[in-house]
């Protein structure tokens, strides 16, 4: 459980943690914790926001220092998996073309268009939940970023094959029995009811809504590239946190 603490924290952030074993059992230990690490990260955004909030500052600036802070605290990695993920989609090429161009240290223009307006929509709806006070802000924020690491856990689940022998993918794909990304998402789902005051079932509808748009895109990436891959799983993750947020500001 150590090791797969410590991959989690790798994987989903910048934390400073001392490498351990590496390997199927410490990566299925990972995925399995990847919604917890999510809510942490969630919280501490949520304390930037609303401490820059408590200053003075607007609630566009403040969330816009949530949304950098959440890049800065990721290393952007799952933001640099979304675009590698859409420009092998948007290539419309054969697998394994689309698999080199996902390789490629370069980003295209589906990889800069789908990175502005994931941001964009990010900072918006961020924007908008931060007036309803402290406990709803940070609620929303720690939730988003639980479902988007949830949206992974869904995309490791038994029977999602990796589509290439080696790498990230191959070493998380297939790990999460179905109990654990079901019972983690009662668990989100609850979490998310004080995210929006007053309207109890918009925050557990709106971590349903992220999912469902993570899993039509990783159901989408198995059908292209025959597996996930570590950038499919960042890319999974930024849609599961921007839909998620999206849904919770809106009303």
């Amino acid at each position: 459980m150590i090791d797969g603490l410590r991959l989690a924290l790798t994987l989903f952030t910048v934390a400073p943690a001392r490498a351990g074993r590496v390997d199927r059992r410490a990566a299925a230990a990972a995925i399995g914790l990847a919604p917890l690490v999510g809510a942490l990260l969630g919280v501490v955004l949520g304390g930037v926001a609303g401490s820059m909030v408590a200053l003075g500052a607007p609630a566009l600036l403040a969330a816009v220092a949530a949304v950098a802070s959440g890049a800065l605290l990721t290393r952007a990695l799952h933001l640099d998996g979304l675009a590698d993920t859409l420009d092998a989609l948007g290539s419309y090429a054969p697998r394994e073309r689309a698999l080199a161009i996902m390789k490629q240290p370069d980003i295209g223009p589906f990889g800069v268009v789908g990175l502005v307006l994931a941001l964009l929509a990010q900072v918006a709806a961020a924007a908008a939940i931060l007036p309803r006070g402290w406990l709803a802000a940070v609620a929303g924020l720690a939730v988003a970023a639980a479902t988007g690491r949830l949206a992974v856990t869904w995309a490791c689940r038994r029977g999602v094959p990796a589509a290439r022998p080696e790498g990230l993918g191959a070493l998380v794909a297939g790990t999460a029995p179905w109990p654990v990304p079901a019972a983690w998402t009662v668990v989100v789902a609850a979490l998310a009811v004080v995210a929006v005051p007053g309207r109890p079932w918009q925050g557990p509808a709106a971590v349903l809504a992220g999912l469902a748009a993570a899993a039509l895109l990783a159901r989408h990436a198995v059908r292209r590239f025959g597996g996930i891959t570590g950038d499919v799983l960042g890319a999974v993750l930024e849609v599961g946190v921007t839909v998620t947020l999206v849904a919770t500001a809106i009303g």
